[in-house]
């Protein structure tokens, strides 16, 4: 059911993948709530998944970024405000990865090259993203911000690896640009904690079964859902 809480809002949607990604949820609720949105995705994503079908549903333009690049963040925001006419109204940060997982590297062996590239794609990124943003312009007063994090970043999961250092650092970036974005335009910059869900990216950790069964018998009210997150961050908007 849909009641227009973003009727008239413009935003960017990042991380987008398939079906699955929680990116996806959220745009499709933006959406459905009234929204008009930009999607981005790294070209080697949009190569992978399906976000062109997404871009199809929801009537938007996709503008390829590679996160790491300050110079294509810059074209993003630039290019999302030539398409909604103006300043934007909220941004989603939905990106994370991890070479070492990837490459099933434990946490005690590392290969701190590829620890640079998580951290730099999955933490670094947001500060570019919000730093472009900031240096435009792009947001206008009172506008949101949020990220995807998870309750590694201050509790330990082993099998997180080093994802769990960079949602800390995650973390840290949205309490710095809180204080800065919020002084200057009262933008709000939050992160939201899911539940384990199995996303593209959530199923690649290792053990991620028993991960989610505990997680799920722990809460009171079991894990949340992929579209139940979808539906606070349009709460956030």
């Amino acid at each position: 059911m849909s009641y227009n809480l973003l009727k008239g809002k413009k935003g960017i949607i990042s991380g987008a993948l398939d079906e699955s990604s929680i990116a996806w949820k959220v745009a499709m609720r933006c959406f459905e709530e009234g929204a008009a949105i930009t999607l981005t995705n790294a070209p080697i994503a949009m190569r992978m998944g399906k976000i062109k079908d997404l871009a199809t549903a929801v009537n938007a333009e996709i503008v390829p970024a590679d996160a790491t690049s300050t110079e294509d963040l810059k074209k993003l925001f630039q290019r999302a405000m030539e398409i909604h006419g103006g300043g934007i109204d909220f941004v989603l940060h939905s990106i994370g990865q991890s070479p070492n997982v990837r490459k099933e590297k434990p946490y005690t062996d590392l290969n701190y090259d590829f620890y640079a590239k998580t951290l730099d794609i999955s933490a670094t990124s947001f500060h570019k993203m919000i730093q472009a943003a900031y240096q435009l312009d792009a947001i206008n007063e009172g506008g949101s911000i949020a990220a995807l994090t998870y309750i590694a970043a201050q509790r330990t999961y082993p099998n997180y690896n080093d994802m769990a250092d960079a949602k800390a650092l995650l973390e840290s970036i949205a309490r710095g640009w809180g204080y800065h974005y919020g002084i200057r335009k009262k933008v709000r910059v939050n992160t939201v904690s899911q539940s384990p869900t199995y996303t593209t990216a959530g199923s690649g950790v290792t053990g991620f079964d028993v991960f989610y069964n505990y997680a799920n018998s722990l809460s009171p009210l079991g894990n949340a859902t992929a579209d139940e997150c979808a539906d606070y961050c349009v709460v956030l908007f």
